[in-house]
């Protein structure tokens, strides 16, 4: 059974960063996408391919414009509940607030409960795609994976592993860790759309043993992925130091064990040296850039001009990290991407911004064959964006859908600055509508 859908279309074929916009954007004004069995058929301007498709139905979103699902490359599902939580930086926040509200999901029935409420947002905010920790208790991954599958998500998520420096109510040990994340890799990884994340959640909170365990995790399942934190507060990187004298820099604690590879992602990276960079790129590792989150607990501004340099790239993604960040929406994000950037004295164009929401995550995460832009046989997950979703944004950009590339980069942009939430129309999962706004304010 295909099925098609008719609205102006983005996406891109190549990364913004290092190409022209002419090279990089894939642009139709009125195009058409046909799906068959959840995956792209074809992808065009309408017009060519209309006549081909004559017997399939068509959807249509006259003045809309759909774009590849979002991905969000680092995001806490447990602290959901405690977004906006007030006053504090990283170290002390994560004591004050997330290890207490993390304590909950010690009750597999709770757990389930917010995780089905976590990805209902994400749908909601047009995300189709994110890397996801969970809590230290392995029933916290069952709840997440279980509800993600009802939904058949692109998901990939993990188990935290922490024992040290943290309370003993969300203490695991070494062996327990790799024992609890070895049955979970076995459950659920490759299971549908489910892809696990060995997740140590960062070296202050693990012990060497546990970090040398991890990565022979890495060594029996060398498909998964790893997903940490690296070099996001000045004194969080001072204890790292603390506490692995002997380690050249704060990305050699992981690097020693063996977790740094291509599958490898590492949430902030604001404080790094350039050594850092330089092997994040030699390893083909991942930074997952988190501004919301960074802005909010005073962390730092991310030097994404060095992240995305010619001479040392690395691949980078765009992260919500709720609950330290503010919004589950990735056009906030991109938001405050852009205000990090011009902070920095760089430009982050809307081109840019939402390759790093959309296929340049699917690439970092070598997920690019299934997921990211509307090439045939890709997976689609897609949303429908309305550039005219509040009377301000309606008054800023007219009905008519965009013609040229700059036309298009202007409409972008009103996204980026103004867009959240409501700018989501429509998100479909593998060519089912997953979600629809509704038409009462």
């Amino acid at each position: 059974m295909m099925k098609g859908f008719r609205a102006a279309f983005f996406d891109f074929i190549a990364d913004p960063f290092y190409v022209t916009e002419s090279e990089s954007v894939r642009y139709f004004s009125d195009g058409l996408l046909v799906i068959k069995d959840g995956k792209v058929e074809a992808f065009g301007d309408y017009e060519a391919l209309k006549d081909e498709y004559l017997e399939v139905p068509i959807t249509a979103y006259p003045g809309m414009l759909i774009t590849p699902g979002f991905i969000d490359m680092h995001i806490h599902f447990p602290q959901i509940e405690m977004i906006a939580a007030y006053g504090e930086q990283l170290l002390e926040w994560l004591n004050k607030y997330t290890f207490p509200t993390e304590r909950k999901y010690n009750d597999k029935n709770y757990a389930q409960e917010m995780a089905g409420f976590f990805l209902d947002e994400l749908l909601k905010n047009g995300t189709t795609t994110a890397v996801v920790l969970a809590t230290v208790f392995p029933h916290s991954v069952d709840a997440f994976f279980e509800e993600s599958s009802k939904r058949n998500l692109r998901m990939i998520a993990g188990k935290v592993m922490m024992d040290r420096h943290a309370p003993d109510y969300l203490k695991d040990t070494a062996q327990s860790s790799y024992d609890d994340s070895k049955e979970l890799i076995e459950k659920w990884h490759n299971n549908g759309r489910s892809l696990y994340a060995i997740t140590p959640r960062f070296s202050v909170t693990s012990t060497p043993e546990q970090l040398q365990l991890a990565g022979k995790l890495v060594e029996e399942y060398p498909d998964v992925f790893v997903h940490t934190h690296l070099s996001e507060n000045r004194a969080e990187v001072a204890f790292v130091k603390e506490l692995f004298p002997d380690n050249k820099n704060y990305l050699d604690t992981y690097e020693q064990f063996g977790l740094v590879g291509e599958r490898s992602i590492f949430a902030h990276c604001i404080h790094l040296e350039d050594q850092e960079f330089e092997r994040l790129s030699e390893t083909k590792a991942i930074i997952a850039f988190c501004p919301t989150s960074n802005l909010f607990l005073g962390s730092g501004l991310f030097k994404i001009e060095q992240a995305k340099s010619s001479e040392y790239p690395v691949k980078v993604g765009l992260g919500t990290d709720v609950g330290g960040g503010t919004s589950l929406s990735m056009l906030q994000t991109m938001n405050e991407a852009y205000k990090i950037a011009q902070l920095r004295q760089q430009k982050l164009s809307p081109f840019q911004a939402f390759f790093l929401a959309t296929l340049g995550s699917a690439k970092a995460l070598c997920l690019d064959d299934k997921i990211g832009n509307f090439d045939v046989g890709k997976e689609a997950d897609f949303i429908v964006l309305n550039t005219r979703s509040t009377p301000l944004m309606a008054l800023r950009n007219p009905e008519e859908v965009p013609n040229t590339l700059e036309e298009l980069l202007e409409r972008l942009f009103t996204l980026v600055i103004m867009g959240d939430d409501r700018a989501i129309q429509s998100t479909y999962i593998m060519g089912e509508l997953a979600y629809e706004k509704s038409l009462i304010a």
